[in-house]
């Protein structure tokens, strides 16, 4: 598992010294469930292996816990139950990629749980259509569009939207403040 990791963050690290302008943007593609979701490759700082969490209480089931990255925490959000799904399992090609979302002028590390990671892919402009109003199983906000590769769709994330921290900051406190999330007298 850890060579696979280094493997892909060694293709991160080529895909980011490559991404510039021109008519393909490079993504990280990734599988939660059977569905393939991509994120911008320079959003992407690297490929962890899961393990090490440490559980925060009264949080929302989204987010799993936090973790030490070279003496920074981390935040670690589960895709799945953020979308509305259930909580992940945990499996055996599951990682953490961790992120760097932008708010407000300033920089979060965020990581992102994922069944496995897939590949970097070059994505043509003129191959990502624009994201549907309906029958997605996320919230359209979430989508910046729909990459056609190989005859199949992968759905792009607007990352900064899903790990929107003031957002996120928001259902902490809600969870925080339900009547489940009290303790009983």
């Amino acid at each position: 598992m850890s060579d696979l990791i280094k493997s892909q963050n060694s293709a991160v690290a080529v895909a980011k010294q490559g991404a510039g302008g021109g008519d393909t943007h490079q993504y990280l593609t990734f599988t939660l469930g059977s569905e393939m979701f991509a994120v911008g490759i320079l959003n992407v700082k690297e490929i962890i292996e899961y393990g090490n969490l440490t559980e925060i209480p009264m949080m929302p089931s989204f987010i799993r816990g936090v973790i030490n990255l070279r003496g920074a925490v981390v935040p670690v959000v589960d895709l799945a139950a953020r979308f509305g799904g259930k909580i992940s399992a945990v499996q055996r090609r599951t990682c953490v990629v961790i992120v760097e979302v932008t708010q407000d002028d300033a920089k979060h590390d965020i990581g992102i749980m994922v069944d496995a990671v897939s590949e970097v892919l070059e994505i043509g402009v003129k191959d990502i259509e624009p994201a549907p109003s309906f029958g997605a199983k996320i919230r359209a906000d979430f989508i910046a569009g729909m990459g056609k590769v190989a005859g199949k769709f992968v759905i792009i994330l607007q990352i900064d939207r899903v790990l929107s921290v003031d957002e996120m900051a928001l259902l902490a406190n809600v969870a925080e403040s339900s009547p489940e999330a009290t303790p009983a007298s």
